[in-house]
């Protein structure tokens, strides 16, 4: 898709009343996308369309057909007066109460609308509306990313599509005339972010007969090559080599080589620490000798989104060329049953010479992570963010909405809560107390890989922690907002968003 950016009048928002407003009335398009206030009189472009129109819009307004309330759509055809095929009015609530959700959602539901019309091309001028406590690079990017996810389709392994792809291939969006630079800059920046979520979804749509561990590192070195990264995939002999213990006792299952992959990013200069993300790859989790029921176990293949977030922000990153450094590590494997596979009570080695009793062998992402935090340590690292869907736990305290957010550190982990709460991909704080290690607490080793069923989530990172004391270290659990089950199931591309705006952040400070 693409987007290109118009410059309008220096204006209000809706209230546009200059020659922005004549032009968008007279412009040919499929779909010109258009915001109506709730409870106020028509103003800006719209109160322009109806002059157009010889009044159409008022007495839409006087019959109630036309309300403004947030959400809502009225799409007119072929109006005499006015150069688009199509207008689509868009109900953006109440002036007054317009903020960064309310913005978002009227967005999305334009976008909903839009879609359904099957139309080309399109001219969307709810940019140019000012939100409180947001700017209109903000806009920018909301339109687009919320653009590119909604004609998102995974059709890869269907010999037959179902239905035809949205037909949408261009959108211009508008901005008063001294936003154009930020603008072009944000429009940019959310093609990035939207590219990067749509290489989430595929990895995580992908069945886990396709997506393997040598998949994922073959993505990795597909990558490499495209944006110039650096690239080291380690295989079996030099994962041992390096004795990570607790990563091979969850491959030993499996007839599927694991991969241990690391992908560089270099924008800034060699001596600046970079920001290391650990992604958790488990291609498919059967739950190992621990074995899951078999109803919904299909979703197991989900079980690497972790993996895939990260090499999907470093996709971003990439293509957006931000000055920082920045590292992927990901332990990619399958958990499965075998006469090889590790069973509960195994006592495991750890890179860092912690001893693990394997309790549950389904409590598996955090013996991949820990070794692979362990393997951080190397790079000196500003800090380091591992993305897991880790535990069910979570998902009971939190739902689908905020993903868990685990560390430390007040400042590293206001930084990631800011960061989704402006990109719209939230998360929420729990606690990661060394109260709970006693829980881990093992009579043989010197920790256990569970900590019963309190508090779940908490204990998960608990033990990532004990594998994190040498650096800056946050912790995400995104087993609630990594996919989606049911009728809309399919990979979301979060938290790739969030961290994604983190680094945006990261790199102008």
């Amino acid at each position: 898709m693409d987007f290109s950016i118009k410059a309008s009048e220096p204006s209000k928002g809706l209230k546009t009343a200059a020659a922005a407003g004549g032009d968008a009335i007279n412009v040919k398009t499929d779909c010109l996308v258009v915001g109506v206030f709730e409870q106020q009189a028509l103003s800006g472009l719209a109160k322009q369309l109806d002059t157009a129109s010889k009044g159409l819009l008022g007495r839409m307004v006087k019959r109630g057909e036309l309300d403004g309330k947030l959400g809502s759509t009225v799409l007119l055809h072929e109006v005499a007066g006015w150069g688009a095929a199509r207008v689509l009015l868009v109900g953006m609530g109440r002036e007054a109460q317009l903020n960064a959700k309310s913005f978002a959602e009227a967005t999305r539901a334009a976008v909903r609308a839009l879609i359904t019309t099957r139309a080309a091309d399109a001219f969307w001028s709810l940019t140019a509306t000012p939100v409180s406590g947001r700017d209109t690079a903000w806009a920018v990017r909301t339109a687009v990313i919320a653009l590119r996810d909604a004609t998102y389709r995974f059709t890869a392994m269907k010999s037959k599509v179902e239905a035809p792809a949205p037909a949408l291939r261009k959108v211009v969006l508008t901005v008063a005339a001294d936003d154009v630079k930020a603008a072009r800059n944000a429009a940019l920046q959310g093609g990035a972010i939207a590219n990067g979520m749509a290489l989430t979804k595929d990895l995580g749509n992908l069945p886990g007969n396709v997506c393997t561990p040598t998949y994922l590192a073959e993505t990795a070195r597909s990558l490499a090559k495209e944006f110039k990264l650096s690239s080291e995939i380690l295989g079996p002999k030099q994962i041992e080599a390096l004795k990570m213990g607790a990563f091979l006792s969850v491959s030993r299952g499996s007839v599927e080589p694991p991969r241990f992959i690391v992908l560089k990013y270099q924008g800034a200069a060699a001596k600046n620490a970079p920001i290391v993300l650990v992604g958790k790859g488990v291609t498919f989790d059967t739950g190992g000798i621990s074995l899951k029921p078999g109803e919904g176990m299909d979703e197991m293949k989900y079980d690497m989104c972790g993996a895939g977030s990260v090499l999907g922000t470093l996709r971003a990153v990439a293509e957006m060329g931000l000055k920082l450094n920045v590292i992927a590590i990901v332990p990619a494997t399958e958990n499965m049953p075998s006469g090889l596979a590790t069973k509960p009570g195994d006592i495991v080695t750890s890179m860092s010479g912690q001893t693990i009793e394997v309790l549950n062998t389904d409590a598996e992402g955090r013996l991949i992570l820990c070794d692979a935090l362990t393997y951080a340590e190397r790079f000196k690292p500003a800090a380091v963010i591992d993305v897991a869907t880790l535990t069910g736990a979570c998902i009971i305290a939190l739902g689908h909405i905020n993903s868990g957010l685990f560390s430390k550190s007040d400042v590293l982990a206001d930084q990631l809560l800011a960061a989704g709460r402006l990109a719209g991909d939230t998360a929420w704080r729990l606690p990661v107390e060394d109260e709970y290690q006693e829980q881990l607490k093992s009579n043989f080793a010197d920790v256990a890989n569970i900590g019963g069923r309190p508090a779940g989530s908490v204990t998960a990172a608990c033990f990532l922690a004990r594998f994190t004391e040498k650096y800056e270290w946050a912790h995400l659990d995104v087993a609630g907002t990594a996919w989606k089950s049911g009728a809309a199931k399919g990979a979301t591309g979060r938290p790739v968003p969030l961290l994604t705006q983190f680094l945006i952040d990261r790199e102008a400070r």
